[in-house]
């Protein structure tokens, strides 16, 4: 079994502006961030709800891991 690539940030960065495309288009997107997974870099995408069961949601994007997380609407503090 092959070991998995670990990302750099600079991949993952470049990442950034299509996961938010790709996800925009999927789900109510708050923010993409950049999070460690394993030795490298992923992205994080943070929804402010959970989409509907019938919509297939990326675990990639451009071959960079994607984790997601339900945070709701952000507030002002």
């Amino acid at each position: 079994m092959a070991t998995p690539h670990a990302h750099t940030l600079d991949e993952v960065r470049a990442a950034k502006p299509r996961a938010l495309a790709v996800f925009e288009s999927l789900a109510a997107v708050v923010g993409v961030g950049i999070t460690r997974v394993g030795a490298g870099y992923g992205l994080k995408v943070n929804l402010r709800e959970h989409p509907s069961a019938d919509t297939p949601l990326p675990t990639e994007v451009d071959g960079v891991p994607v984790q997601l997380a339900v945070v709701g609407q952000p507030r002002a503090q």
